[in-house]
């Protein structure tokens, strides 16, 4: 933790919003104003509005079409609050009009016209390294990131070329300084070698393993630009999306990033649940941020990891020291596409579950009395 100040004026921090993937495709873009053609290619379900149907089911009728903050709902509030420095999350979904589908089982598209729900959230940068990126093509890749760069949101993790891909998102924050994020996306989370950018073809900047060359070339990245000033995020997507487990390499690959690259923040995402946090020398490692926005509501199957359950991360950094003064997180329930605050019990149980999963490596997570969680190292 930060040191504390000599003086009577507070040290200056830096605030980092931190959300887990955003799936504004499928069900969801069906709502907004501009919703895509409905046609999907899954094995279960040929049109997007059936993801709709079952959210109705589940939780009533939602009014359409949503403008473009409807989804953000009551974490729009705490944002005001909180008033980030920087809002990261993980973008899993094209945004595109491309109709060349992958050959794989579920594909996530908005259509450009509705890109404007992530402005609604003042999003700063997404990161694109994940296995939904892709799901049009490398057309839709571009025209993703066209749409993106339109609306002034930084990316990382992916690009038109491998140097794009691997170059991180700058913010220039001014006297705060800078923050770069580097994005990863790892196989095993279902990205496809063919997805890779190569020196003159689209793609996401794709590590085929979590092994000692890998890492050694994602820390050779990231040497290459950081500033011993810099404020440096690696955002990684990894591992399956059920289970909270942690194997091993995840943990020795965040825990390396830290003390060999530099990195002040490990943003992990993939799980479609929260995951276990760790502070490694002062730094927060998140091994799964879990969902921020899905169009799963009504879809049974997985109810014991409570997916409709999700959090909101703030991570304050001392800019002295570099190293975390504070980590927060705001639980919210996904209802009718929309995120609301959790009620009372449901905190308690992401905070007793959580608490639990990041007992191993030396963290504690509780419950605030405004039902929010905090997490600090035991």
């Amino acid at each position: 933790m930060a040191a504390l100040s000599s003086s009577n004026e507070p040290a200056p921090t830096l605030t980092i919003l931190l959300c887990g993937d955003v799936m504004t495709g499928r069900g969801i873009d069906q709502i907004l104003a501009h919703p895509s053609d409905p046609g999907l290619r899954e094995f279960y379900v040929t049109d997007a509005r059936a993801y709709v149907t079952l959210a109705e089911r589940a939780h009533g009728p939602i009014a359409k079409p949503a403008d473009a903050s409807y989804i953000w709902g009551e974490a729009l509030g705490r944002l005001r609050s909180w008033a980030p420095d920087v809002r990261v999350i993980n973008l899993e979904t094209s945004i595109t009009r491309s109709q060349a589908w992958e050959n794989k089982g579920i594909h996530y598209r908005m259509h450009p016209a509705n890109s404007a729900c992530l402005a609604a959230a003042g999003i700063d940068c997404c990161m694109l390294a994940n296995n939904h990126v892709l799901d049009f093509g490398r057309e839709g890749l571009v025209e993703t990131l066209e749409a993106l760069h339109g609306m002034h949101i930084a990316t990382a993790g992916a690009g038109r070329t491998l140097h794009d891909a691997t170059a991180p998102a700058i913010l220039d924050l001014g006297a705060k300084g800078r923050v770069l994020i580097f994005g990863f996306g790892c196989e095993d989370s279902g990205i496809p070698g063919r997805w890779a950018a190569r020196p003159d073809v689209p793609g996401v900047n794709w590590l085929a393993d979590l092994s000692e060359r890998s890492l050694l070339n994602a820390t050779a990245q990231i040497l290459a630009v950081a500033q011993p000033s810099d404020i440096t995020i690696a955002s990684i997507h990894w591992g399956s999306n059920w289970g909270y487990g942690v194997e091993d390499q995840q943990r020795r690959f965040a825990q390396r990033l830290v003390a060999d690259a530099g990195v002040q923040v490990v943003h992990g995402h993939s799980s479609h649940h929260a995951k276990g946090i760790e502070i490694f020398r002062g730094c927060p490692i998140f091994y799964g941020c879990g969902d921020f926005m899905n169009d799963y509501e009504g879809i049974g199957g997985h109810e014991a990891f409570r997916p409709d359950l999700v959090l909101m991360y703030r991570v304050v950094l001392d800019l002295a020291s570099r190293r975390l003064s504070a980590l927060t997180a705001v639980p919210f329930a996904i209802r009718r596409f929309r995120l609301r605050q959790a009620a009372a019990q449901d905190a308690q149980w992401l905070a007793t579950r959580l608490d639990r999963e990041s007992q191993p490596f030396g963290t504690q997570v509780g419950l605030n009395p405004d039902h929010t969680l905090s997490a600090r190292a035991r």
